[in-house]
């Protein structure tokens, strides 16, 4: 742990104890030669303390995501009490000009990590964060929502056997939190390789912003700072509503039908094998189809487009809970 009372040289800035500062994470400029300045603002306290990094806009259209990180940016939530706080709210800002998921050149910048010094704009980026960033945090909690019009309950993203993970997802507090695998080539896999601690945050869709999904995010960042001993005695934690729900295993509901749809049941409600979740119907009054449940579980996912092809994903639902986590 980065707990030694010392100045922090970071891409290329000093930032001594106790100073704020916000340094450039500059890759390229915009076609247009206009310069692109990615802000990574630091707060760092006098007290010695772990380094914890905040980052959001992985993908630029997952803008509820960079709207957490905000939050804790305005509020002042990001001084810390000790140690230090690093605050990436825009990580794809090529994505987020453009509203876009990927980089100009269509690439995931979540499936290039580590990234490459002379690969494509979006390998340099993940590059540049893995070499200059990553190896002066101790902790990094990451914020993504759903895509494609598919609203993600509020969770956090854990593999199997990452025992300090799970410890700090209880306490960050989200209603779900969902084992699944660490991704080839992403931010969460590699950070994972360089023992480096990362909490991934689901929640909302794309291109939208939530105030539920919002508070959950924000409140449960405020959690984790009391746990290190970082938040502010101007901020209080308040204990989450319900304990988190471990999710082992999940599948997706699937359309059966191409049609318009209209979801009936709630996002975060249990449900019963065979219970409705929603209709498909056509245009024409012919069809109205009822998609019922496969199994009893938690509703985790529902897809908010109103209209879906056959194959799209409908509903993700818990079908395996793990109670002992």
């Amino acid at each position: 742990m980065s707990t030694e009372k010392k100045t922090l040289t970071i891409l290329n800035e000093a930032i001594a104890p106790g100073e704020s500062k916000e340094v450039n994470f500059d890759v390229a400029n915009l076609h247009t030669t206009t310069p692109v300045n990615i802000p990574v603002i630091i707060e760092r306290s006098k007290k010695i303390g772990p380094t914890v990094l905040f980052t959001a806009g992985i993908h630029g259209d997952e803008v509820n995501g960079v709207e957490i990180v905000r939050q804790l940016i305005a509020k002042g939530i990001n001084k810390p009490k000790r140690g230090t706080i690093i605050c990436m709210p825009v990580i794809n800002v090529f994505g987020f000009i453009n509203l876009k998921r990927e980089f100009p050149d269509g690439r995931d910048l979540n499936r290039v990590f580590p990234g490459s010094p002379k690969g494509s704009l979006a390998s340099r980026v993940a590059y540049k964060l893995i070499t200059e960033v990553i190896p002066h945090v101790d902790y990094i909690i990451d914020f993504h929502t759903g895509g494609s019009g598919r609203f993600n309950a509020p969770q956090i993203r854990v593999a199997e056997g990452e025992l300090e993970l799970k410890q700090l997802a209880k306490i960050f507090g989200a209603p779900f939190v969902l084992y699944s695998k660490n991704l080839n080539k992403s931010f969460r896999n590699t950070c994972h390789k360089l023992n480096k601690p990362l909490l991934l945050f689901e929640g909302g869709k794309s291109l939208n912003i939530d105030d539920t999904v919002t508070n959950s995010g924000v409140n449960g960042a405020k959690r984790l700072l009391k746990h290190f001993g970082m938040l502010n005695s101007s901020f209080k934690s308040s204990s989450p509503k319900k304990e988190c729900v471990f999710i082992k295993e999940s599948r997706w509901v699937r359309a059966k039908y191409s049609g318009m749809f209209k979801p009936v049941v709630s996002l975060n409600s249990q449900v019963q094998k065979g219970d409705l979740l929603g209709n498909i119907t056509d245009p024409y009054g012919k069809l109205n189809y009822f998609v019922k449940s496969p199994n009893s579980g938690y509703v985790i996912n529902v897809n908010e487009a109103p209209i879906v092809y056959q194959g799209d994903a409908l509903f993700h639902i818990s079908t395996v809970l793990n109670d002992k986590s």
